[in-house]
């Protein structure tokens, strides 16, 4: 059997997810290489900095680290990083540290973004169609009412014309 050790590293290495350490005070000071992936930049530029400088907001951080609680589920976006992550935040408080998983749902939230703008042109487009029918149809009714109306005067002038002689 491998080194327990090496085996750790292996799948801190190849987990696709995002990974994160920081310590008390919420300084970074493990990452994996999916998380830099994600972040478009390398570990030696991300260890050291301050969580907030790189995730924005680290609330769900240090609640984790007061609570000795987990919090998981956070849907959160990364604008400037076109990217879109679920996270899981858990304490490890043995070693005083807090960990972030980084799950990358980009592409499901691009395809979703994209289903709801093309239910929305659909929607769009069928308004234009109702409506484009409605005047039609107004317009055919009105016609119709105009030649009702003309055919109307024209029979009752001829039953007038044939009553008298």
């Amino acid at each position: 059997m491998e080194n327990p050790t090496t085996l750790w590293k292996q799948l801190w290495d190849h987990d696709p997810n995002g990974l994160l350490v920081l310590d008390e005070q919420l300084q970074i000071i493990i990452v994996n290489p999916a998380l830099c992936r994600m972040w478009r930049t390398t570990s030696a530029a991300l260890i050291g900095q301050p969580g907030a400088a790189v995730l924005g907001e680290v609330a769900e951080f240090r609640q984790a680290l007061a609570t000795g609680r987990m919090v998981m589920g956070r849907e959160r976006e990364f604008p400037d990083l076109d990217l879109f992550v679920r996270t899981l935040i858990f304490p490890i408080p043995d070693e005083k540290i807090v960990a972030g998983i980084f799950v990358d749902l980009t592409t499901e939230w691009k395809q979703e973004r994209e289903l709801n703008r093309l239910k929305q042109e659909a929607v769009q487009e069928v308004r234009q169609v109702v409506d484009h029918q409605m005047r039609v149809a107004q317009e055919i009714a009105g016609l119709l009412g105009e030649t009702t109306a003309e055919t109307k005067v024209s029979l009752l002038r001829l039953l007038a014309m044939l009553e008298k002689g």
